[in-house]
C-alpha cells in the first residue's frame, strides 16, 4: 500500500534498526487499520478475534516494555478516488478485467465493509478501556499520523503505507521485531533526502507517475527508474509546474543532472557536429595506416620508434574528434528518451491530478482544538476491561489481570516518581526489593519483588491461583506462529503466594525508588568485585600452598584428596606395583590380570594402585 513500483525497496538502503530505548517516553501515532489488516492476514481462522488479541498485547508491550505513549488513529471517510482504486484492486485480485467493467466514479461506496468496521469499533472500545487516546482522521489514517509527526505532536508514526512520507511524515516505523535487539525498523525523511536527493514534492511527483493508492495505474510505460530520472531534473519548487507543462504537451528543456550511466547533460549552445577524422586501422589513432608505417604517430610514441602499436580488443580512441562523436550520440540518446517520456505523460488525461496533489499537501487531516489534538493517557478501567475481554475472547479474569500487570506496574512507577505518596500497586502490593538484573535480547530489566501489604475480602487484582487457569489459554498464547504475533513474548510475571515478581525498566525503578535502587546497585558492584577476585587464575606456585593456608570446608578434587592422604611409603609401593604390572615378564599373568583386568571395579584398581 502507498506508492507503487516497489517504492519500499527503493527506501530499503536507508533503513535504521533502532534498539529498545529508541521510543522510550516518546509519543507515537499508530495507524490502527494497518494493525487490523496485518492481524487478520496472520491469524485468520487460527484464533478468536485476532484483531482484539494482538491489539491488546501490542498495546501492553509498547506501553510497558518499550515505554511508548501510543496515539491510535482511525480512518475517516475515504476520498472517492481511494474508494474507486480499492474497487479496481479488488477486481484485479479477482481476475476481472477492469477495462470492460463498469467501475466509474459515481456509485462507488466510500465506506469499508461492515466486518472491517466492526473490527475497528471493537479495537476502539478496547483501547479506550486501556486508557489510550484515539483520534479519527477526516480521511486516511496515515495522513493524520503524518501530520501529527510533521507538526511535532508525536515523535514517529507506525504504518506500512509509504505515502506517509508524501503526507509529510519525518519518521516512519514500518514494522516491529519484538524478538530482536533492534526491534524498530525506521525510515527518516532526512536520510531519504540525503541519499536519494528527493524531497516531499519529488516523492509526490514520483507517486503520480508510478501510481498510488488513489490512482493505481499512474502513467502507462513509466516505472520507478524513469520517474526518478525525470523528477531529479527539477527542483522541488518547480517540479509541479513542470509536470503541468509536460501534461499539456510541452517538452521543457532538461537542465538538471543525469543520474544514470551512459546519459549526458544536453547543452543548448553546442555547434553542429563535425565530420569524424580518418583513423588508422592498425593502432586506431587519427591518421592513415600508410603514414603510420613510415613513422610512429604522436599517440603511439615508442622508444625504438619502430612504428605504431597494434590496438587492443575493445579499444576506444580518446582524441577530440572521437570524444565529440560520443557526446553527440549520448546527447541524441537522451533527447530521444526525454521526448519519449514526455509523450507518454502527455497522453494521460488530467495529468497531474490536482485532487491528489491537494490531498497530499493538505494540512487539515483531523479535527483539532485551538491548542492542538487532545492527547491524554488515562488509567485502565480494569474491571470493565476484564468483562470486555472475558466476553469477546473467553479469557479467564485471572489470566487477563496478570497480562495487564506490566502496564499497571509501569503506570504505578511513573506516578510514584511524580508523587511519592502514591498508594499501593493495584491497591494491594508494596515494593519489597530488587531481586536481580535480567538480560533479554541485550536489554536490561530489574526483577522487582512486590509484597502483599493488606488482606481483605476484595477480589485480588492479581490472583495467585495459577491452577485455576485453563491449560488451553497457555497453549493458545505461547504456541502461535512467531512473526506478527507480538504476544508470543509473554510478560514475565511470577506469582508465588503473597509475592509478585515483575520485570521493570531500570530507569523507572531508579526514579520511583532511588534509595533502594542505589543500594541494590552498590551491593551488585560489591558482589561483582568479589567474584572477579575469586575467579582470577592462580599462579603456578599457589598449587603447592600449605594446608593451613587452604580454605576449610572446600571439597577437593580426587587427585588432591589422595595426594594429601597417602603416605610416602604407600606412594612408593603404588609406583612399584604399577611398574611391575606394566613390565613384560615380571610376575605371573594372573597377577597382571588382578591389577589391570577390566573386570575389577574402579575402586579396587584405585586401592591396588594407591594402597
Amino acid at each position: 500500500m502507498g506508492v507503487g513500483g516497489k517504492f519500499w525497496e527503493l527506501l530499503k538502503p536507508y533503513t535504521r534498526f533502532e534498539g529498545f530505548d529508541f521510543l522510550r517516553d516518546k509519543k507515537v501515532a499508530i495507524d490502527l487499520s494497518f494493525w487490523i489488516v496485518q492481524q487478520e492476514t496472520a491469524l485468520k481462522n487460527q484464533a478468536l478475534n485476532p484483531h482484539l488479541r494482538l491489539t491488546f498485547f501490542r498495546t501492553v508491550n509498547l506501553f510497558s516494555k518499550f515505554g511508548v505513549f501510543p496515539v491510535f488513529v482511525l480512518d475517516g471517510t475515504p476520498s472517492p478516488l481511494k474508494s474507486q482504486a480499492r474497487m479496481v484492486r479488488f477486481f484485479r485480485f479477482s481476475g476481472i478485467d477492469t477495462s470492460t467493467s463498469n467501475v466509474t466514479e459515481e456509485g462507488v461506496s466510500k465506506e469499508r465493509n461492515s466486518a472491517f468496521k466492526r473490527c475497528v469499533n471493537d479495537c476502539m472500545e478496547l483501547l479506550e478501556l486501556l486508557g489510550m487516546p484515539v483520534l479519527k482522521a477526516n480521511g486516511e489514517a496515515e495522513a493524520l499520523c503524518a501530520q501529527l509527526n510533521r507538526d511535532g505532536h508525536v515523535d514517529a508514526c507506525i504504518t506500512a503505507d509509504s505515502d506517509a512520507f508524501l503526507f509529510g511524515a519525518t519518521c516512519v516505523i514500518k514494522s516491529l521485531r519484538p524478538n530482536s535487539k533492534e526491534p524498530f525498523e525506521c525510515y527518516n525523511m532526512s536520510d531519504i533526502e540525503a541519499g536519494l536527493g528527493l524531497k516531499r514534492k519529488h516523492l509526490i511527483a514520483v507517486s503520480l507517475l508510478v501510481g498510488n493508492d488513489h490512482d493505481l495505474n499512474g502513467v502507462q510505460g513509466i516505472g520507478l527508474d524513469k520517474a526518478l530520472r525525470l523528477v531529479r531534473g527539477f527542483s522541488e519548487d518547480e517540479i509541479f509546474d513542470k509536470l503541468y507543462e509536460i501534461g499539456k504537451g510541452h517538452v521543457p528543456l532538461f537542465q538538471g543532472e543525469i543520474r544514470c550511466a551512459g546519459d549526458a547533460i544536453p547543452c543548448s549552445d553546442e555547434s553542429s557536429p563535425k565530420a569524424k577524422q580518418s583513423h588508422c586501422s592498425f593502432c586506431g589513432h587519427p591518421g592513415s595506416k600508410k603514414a603510420h608505417f613510415k613513422s610512429c604517430c604522436e599517440y603511439c610514441m615508442t622508444d625504438s620508434n619502430d612504428g605504431c602499436l597494434k590496438k587492443s580488443q575493445g579499444f576506444k580512441c580518446n582524441c577530440s574528434s572521437c570524444d565529440k562523436v560520443r557526446k553527440d550520440k549520448d546527447k541524441k540518446k537522451h533527447e530521444n528518451w526525454w521526448i519519449n517520456v514526455c509523450n507518454l505523460i502527455s497522453k494521460e488525461t488530467k495529468f497531474p491530478n490536482d485532487e491528489i496533489i491537494e490531498m497530499y499537501m493538505c494540512n487539515n487531516h483531523g479535527e483539532f482544538t485551538e491548542e492542538g489534538p487532545l492527547l491524554e493517557w488515562g488509567d485502565p478501567k480494569t474491571d470493565l476491561l476484564v468483562d470486555f475481554l472475558a466476553y469477546h475472547q473467553s479469557w479467564k479474569p485471572s489470566y487477563i489481570r496478570q497480562r495487564m500487570l506490566p502496564m499497571l506496574s509501569t503506570l504505578y512507577l511513573r506516578e510514584l516518581a511524580r508523587n511519592p505518596n502514591k498508594t499501593l500497586l493495584v491497591g494491594q502490593y508494596e515494593f519489597h526489593s530488587i531481586q536481580r538484573v535480567k538480560i533479554r535480547y541485550g536489554h536490561q530489566y530489574y526483577e522487582v519483588k512486590w509484597k502483599k501489604a493488606i488482606s481483605n475480602e476484595l477480589s485480588c487484582a492479581v490472583p495467585v491461583e495459577q491452577s485455576n487457569m485453563l491449560e488451553e489459554e497457555f497453549i493458545e498464547v505461547g504456541d502461535e506462529p512467531i512473526g506478527l504475533l507480538d504476544e508470543s513474548i509473554e510478560p514475565q510475571i511470577h506469582v508465588d503466594g503473597c509475592w509478585i515478581l515483575t520485570d521493570e525498566n531500570p530507569e523507572l525503578v531508579h526514579s520511583a525508588f532511588p534509595e533502594e535502587a542505589l543500594k541494590f546497585r552498590q551491593e551488585k558492584e560489591l558482589k561483582d568485585m568479589k567474584r572477579r577476585k575469586t575467579s582470577t587464575p592462580r599462579s603456578e606456585g599457589s598449587f603447592e600452598m600449605s594446608e593451613s593456608s587452604k580454605p576449610q570446608g572446600v571439597q577437593l578434587s580426587i587427585t588432591e584428596f589422595y595426594r594429601t592422604t597417602k603416605t610416602p611409603s604407600q606412594a612408593k609401593l603404588g609406583k612399584d606395583l604399577v611398574k611391575q604390572s606394566s613390565s613384560p615378564g615380571v610376575g605371573s599373568s594372573k597377577q597382571k590380570r588382578k591389577v589391570s583386568g577390566s573386570k575389577l571395579s574402579k575402586a579396587v584398581r584405585r586401592r591396588l594402585l594407591f594402597g
